[in-house]
């Protein structure tokens, strides 16, 4: 009887308790493919493709052109509106924490991106609600109708910002969910899914830069934003009913708390001793997923000692060797991270620096009919992003196959798609570099240089994040503990968040190291006088020693198994 009861245990565990719409837990064997009899597959990847592309078309077309709207409809100063842009964006890519942590311990991916996309289409419709009002009040003087106008518009956007929060850290995790983790064509196809993924992002971005803000500038903004709105509850029903019996892993509880309580039973057992057979270590078959023991960072294993004598099962006194091995996870992610973090803020300059060097240079092309926007030279960026990704996908990936033998179908590895994105990045700093100091020199001769001069860095900087960007997406997902993907892939979106605000502390620091009272610093007001390409250099060079620490972490990086 009892090995009959041993055997049945065994059977159980290569088991993925799976979560469908209606709320039922159903046990799929995680050995047989993700077909459609399941929900998973491409059809449902396409519903999520989807859903992301609608969220990038009304995020971007709110972010593209919102210093407008706060300062032509809702009456707000220059200095105000560039302080209240920046405070929504980084409060767009800090709430994906929230939606990530409600994800990975209560809800699911599915019913989370349910919840806030309806929280999403909420904002949406207070906003359209914000433009309506000032068209029918005027953007007057008034008190009382300016008032109303302003607090509806901000309550549109924060709703937007906390609906954002609930999609961006579930939409590609939820989408790799839908293959099978031992199907031999999963890593291929997840590779194709996040590709496919950040190029629906860029469609997203492209239609709004260009059709969206034509129209709030043309058209009024009650239009502007009332198209996002319609796309997005459009999408909102698309998604209910579309991904009924889509692949959900059920949540597991609060990733928070299991990792605590690692860290305190290691902390309660640091004066005991490791048995030399790591057999020994605690561990439950009742596990839902095992995760083997690995010798790296071996004091948090001193968590799965089982003390002699000691009545005390509790979690935060002894855990398993899978909450042990979820926590080394995390540390091995946390190496990474940092390097990402960097290149964020080197394509930070396609906003800021870079636009500033545009300003600088003679915008007139085609004979002089047509001036070029600054700004609008990061189009080369999002063309690029949509040529490379399926150049990417379809030519690249095959030929790394071939080259490298890959079994798994990635072609090359994460890591090493990360560093191809880093190395770019350093070579776009370079080439702004060496073109800013070719501007200054025939700006000393009275001699402009024209604008599409900067197209080349774009192009880097594009295919750089193709690498990078959805490299970030796929390794932040694949190397996370399973009950923590969604809270990973928002750790993964903090970077972005991050890089920001490390390129404007770097912009700071180097603005008051080199300010002169002649010249006024390398990042001048006018750049004629100042020294730009020095600012580039900087970058360059602290890119090489980022990509330095990246390949150091790299090499001592150990995959996640299984």
């Amino acid at each position: 009887m009892e090995a009959a009861a041993q055997e049945d245990e065994e059977k159980k565990r290569p088991l993925l308790r799976l979560q469908t719409s209606s709320g039922k837990d159903d046990d799929v064997d995680s050995r047989s493919s993700s077909s459609s009899s399941d929900g998973g597959g491409w059809r449902a990847c396409l519903v999520i493709l989807g859903t992301e592309l609608s969220d990038c078309l009304a995020f971007a077309g709110i972010a593209r052109n919102l210093v407008s709207y706060l300062t032509d409809v809702l009456g707000e100063s220059n200095v105000a509106a560039a302080r209240d842009v920046s405070a929504w964006t980084g409060t767009c890519f800090l709430t994906p924490l929230i939606g990530a942590f409600m994800a990975d311990s209560y809800w699911g991916r599915r019913t989370t991106i349910i919840v806030f996309l309806s929280i999403y289409t909420m904002g949406m419709l207070t906003l359209t609600l914000s433009a309506s009002l000032s068209t029918a009040h005027g953007t007057t003087s008034d008190a009382e109708p300016i008032g109303v106008v302003r607090a509806t518009g901000y309550i549109g956007l924060y709703l937007v910002a906390l609906g954002v929060g609930g999609i961006k850290p579930c939409a590609s995790p939820l989408g790799a969910d839908q293959f099978d983790d031992d199907s031999a064509t999963a890593p291929a196809a997840r590779v194709s899914f996040f590709n496919w993924y950040y190029f629906s992002i860029n469609v997203g971005s492209l239609l709004a830069s260009t059709v969206l803000v034509w129209v709030q500038d043309r058209a009024g903004w009650c239009l502007g934003f009332a198209i996002p709105t319609a796309t997005m509850a459009i999408s909102f029903a698309v998604f209910v009913f579309g991904l009924r019996t889509a692949r959900t892993p059920s949540p597991s509880g609060s990733p928070i708390t299991r990792l605590c309580q690692v860290l305190v039973a290691a902390v309660r057992n640091c004066g005991v001793d490791l048995p030399g057979d790591s057999s020994l270590l605690h561990q439950l078959p009742s596990e839902r997923r095992i995760i083997e023991h690995t010798d790296q960072f071996a004091f948090l294993d001193k968590a799965a000692v089982v003390v002699d004598g000691d009545g005390n099962t509790s979690a935060w006194r002894v855990c398993t060797v899978t909450q042990v091995e979820e926590v080394k996870m995390l540390l091995r992610l946390s190496t990474v991270w940092p390097t990402v973090v960097f290149f964020f803020a080197v394509t930070a300059q396609m906003s800021s620096t870079f636009v500033e060097q545009g300003k600088a240079m003679d915008t007139r092309v085609a004979g002089s009919f047509f001036a070029v926007p600054p700004a609008t030279m990061s189009t080369f960026e999002v063309i690029t992003i949509l040529l490379t990704v399926p150049a990417y996908d379809a030519l690249l990936v095959p030929l790394a196959r071939r080259f490298t033998g890959d079994r798994r179908g990635r072609g090359i590895s994460q890591l090493q798609r990360l560093g191809v994105g880093l190395a770019m990045s350093a070579l776009a700093m370079a080439y702004s570099s060496l073109l800013e100091a070719i501007r200054l020199r025939r700006a000393a001769v009275m001699a402009a240089t024209s604008i599409l001069w900067q197209a080349p860095a774009y192009v880097l900087l594009g295919a750089a994040e193709v690498f990078t960007s959805v490299g970030l997406l796929e390794f932040f997902y694949d190397q996370a503990p399973d009950s923590m993907r969604s809270l990973c892939t928002a750790v993964s979106l903090v970077a972005v968040a991050a890089g920001s605000y490390l390129n404007s502390a770097i912009v700071a620091v180097v603005a008051w190291a080199t300010e002169t009272p002649e010249k006024g610093g390398w990042i001048s007001d006018d750049l004629n006088k100042g020294r730009l390409d020095c600012f580039f250099w900087l970058m360059a060079g602290l890119s090489c020693v980022n990509l330095l620490a990246f390949l150091f972490s790299s090499m001592r990086y150990k995959y996640k198994e299984g």
